[in-house]
């Protein structure tokens, strides 16, 4: 009933899962992740607790084969489970039980693991496989374009439903104080896969970060431009530099934008939604 990939990127410490279905709130039943732990997805007929047991093995020093060979047997409906995990070592490994409905099989590759079940045929995982390995730049978008792939490869052959996409890494979450970089759900959709897509986009705008070379300094004139644009959208800025970067402040926090700079060295991503803001206001 279900498609995902669960996954390593070394370089930035993330572990990852995707996954998409035709059931209700996917993901809350298929993704277990911990930061510089390991990833796991739990399927066809899901045991919750391979997650936890298996969270458990890996911080424990089990390799991902070691950890998913120990709750499998553990578990007298294994025949029936699907359960991918990538280690912190980038390990990675799969079990599809002789029991699980077709088409049902999975594949393990560098820093992943693929697994899908009630699937229109084994071209779904292979296109995932290949999407995640051709692709560069981030570990959610690299997810998110394994998982597009593999519903437009066919998907779960039922139809679809819901999809989720979940990346931890050390400090990752809202204002540093936990490891959620990314945590993003669609529980009943139409195209639950492309909806995602959307989510991660506003999810990118809100909380992404510009390299500090691309920021602008809160010079003139630029900051000429900044104090007017605030005062059409409705932030009037006393006289100075500290009445601008206040009112600037109170824009980008309801506009949900306070996790991009927005001091003297400003987000270009700001500036932009500022300028679209104002000339919406114009209107």
């Amino acid at each position: 009933m279900t498609f995902s990939i669960v996954a390593r990127d070394a370089i930035a410490r993330q572990m990852g899962v995707a996954v998409a279905s035709k059931f209700l709130a996917v993901g809350a039943v298929v993704p277990w992740l911990e930061a510089e732990v390991g990833a796991i997805a739990t399927q066809a007929l899901a045991n919750t607790r391979y997650g936890r047991d298996g969270l458990a093995l890996l911080r424990g020093g089990a390799s991902a084969a070691e950890a998913l060979d120990a709750v499998l047997a553990a578990d007298p409906g294994r025949d029936d489970r699907q359960a991918g995990i990538v280690d912190a070592r980038g390990l990675g490994a799969t079990h599809t039980g002789p029991r699980c409905m077709d088409w049902a099989g999975g594949r393990a590759g560098p820093g992943y693991a693929i697994q899908g079940n009630i699937l229109t045929g084994p071209d779904v995982t292979d296109a995932m496989a290949e999407a995640f390995e051709a692709s560069t730049g981030a570990l959610a978008d690299r997810l998110l374009l394994a998982l597009a792939a593999g519903d437009a490869a066919g998907g779960d052959r039922r139809g679809r439903q819901s999809a989720a996409l979940v990346v931890v890494a050390p400090g990752g979450g809202y204002g540093g104080n936990d490891d959620s970089l990314v945590d993003l759900r669609v529980d009943d959709h139409a195209q639950p896969v492309t909806e995602l897509r959307r989510l991660y986009e506003i999810h990118v705008l809100l909380n992404g970060a510009t390299p500090e070379a691309e920021l602008l300094p809160l010079t003139r004139p630029l900051s000429d431009e900044v104090r007017e644009l605030l005062a059409r959208t409705g932030y009037p800025s006393e006289e100075g530099e500290g009445g601008l970067l206040e009112a600037l402040r109170a824009f980008a926090g309801v506009e949900n934008l306070e996790a991009r700079r927005h001091d003297a060295q400003l987000d270009p991503v700001v500036l932009a939604h500022l300028r679209a803001r104002a000339a919406r206001q114009d209107v």
